[in-house]
């Protein structure tokens, strides 16, 4: 009896040993790509990895979220197998599924939407002593328009694209990355920077506070333009007051912030994924002043021009949100 007493011990000792190695061996990492480390796209990733990772016990699941170089940077990586998901702003999410503009010759056909987040205004934040009052005042000055790879870049491009300019405009087209561009600003070394992002926003905060500087609206018939030919497009207002010195409201465009993954993620990790963001949504939402409004019914369908992962859809389905 004391033999097999002996023996049920070891025995059980070795199933619990088999059972951690079965467990380890369940564990799966993610990558989530953001954007520059001042802008919302990085506070994105981090607060759904937040969320996912209290749940690792559960599902396995530990997520990772990096600094990038953005939207479009984050669509290669997804494509590439190098990240499972991403932030990327709703237009180019179009043009990678359909093969447009950037992405012309290069569909991204297995790109799929996961949901939206917050909206993300197309600004401009010139220093006071620069002259410029209006965006055609940017000719002959010197703008930062965004680094290669990043969101704003690309939306910058194609706002020149409508207005007929080209990088010779400028006095100087300089490529600083978010987080560079605030002091770059303050440093005299650029009249006016460009950001597509969420507000309110540390960067440009951090900007406006170092010296005198306003955002300047973007409107006119070529802007219109852009919105009335492109779904993905629509008009925005900064209020007035969010930043110091800029009292009344800046009219602008603007897009949303989207969240992709690609048809190769498996199903459960993208359901886990969504699973963790809206069954915490009220956390969610106070993660970030930029996500205090944001509603569910409109997170899982604008801005949305892929299709639905099947992960997501069964998320949705499970709520009775989508049939």
């Amino acid at each position: 009896m004391k033999m097999f007493k002996t023996m049920t011990v070891a025995g059980a000792f070795a199933g619990a040993m088999l059972a951690g190695t079965a467990s380890f061996a369940q564990e799966k990492f993610i990558t989530i790509g953001t954007g520059g480390q001042t802008g919302v796209y990085f506070v994105v990733g981090q607060s759904i990895c937040r969320l996912v990772n209290r749940g690792s016990a559960d599902h396995g699941l530990k997520c990772t979220a990096p600094s990038t170089g953005g939207s479009i940077a984050n669509i290669n990586a997804i494509k590439a197998g190098d990240m499972d998901m991403g932030v990327a702003q709703s237009d180019w999410q179009h043009h990678a599924y359909n093969g447009t503009s950037t992405f012309e010759g290069d569909k991204f056909d297995k790109l799929r939407a996961v949901f939206s987040v917050h909206g993300e205004p197309f600004n401009v934040i010139a220093r006071k002593d620069s002259g410029i009052k209006t965006f055609d005042d940017l000719k002959g000055k010197r703008v930062n328009i965004g680094n290669p790879g990043s969101g704003q870049r690309a939306t910058m491009e194609v706002v020149m694209a409508a207005k007929g300019w080209t990088l010779d405009d400028f006095a100087l087209a300089s490529e600083l990355k978010p987080a560079e561009q605030a002091a770059a600003l303050g440093d005299n070394k650029v009249d006016a920077i460009i950001y597509t992002v969420g507000h309110p926003n540390g960067s440009i905060q951090e900007a406006v506070s170092t010296i005198d500087a306003e955002l300047i609206s973007v409107t006119g018939p070529e802007i219109q333009g852009l919105i009335d030919n492109n779904p993905f497009y629509a008009a925005a207002t900064v209020p007035g007051g969010m930043y110091k010195g800029t009292d009344l409201d800046v009219n602008t465009f603007g897009v949303k912030a989207t969240f992709v993954s690609s048809s190769d993620v498996d199903e459960e990790t993208i359901y886990q994924t969504v699973k963790a963001v809206f069954d915490n949504f009220d956390r969610f939402k106070g993660l970030h002043p930029a996500f205090a409004n944001l509603k569910e019914e409109d997170m899982i369908s604008q801005g949305l021009s892929a299709p639905l992962h099947d992960g997501a859809a069964k998320y949705y389905k499970e709520r009775g949100w989508i049939e």
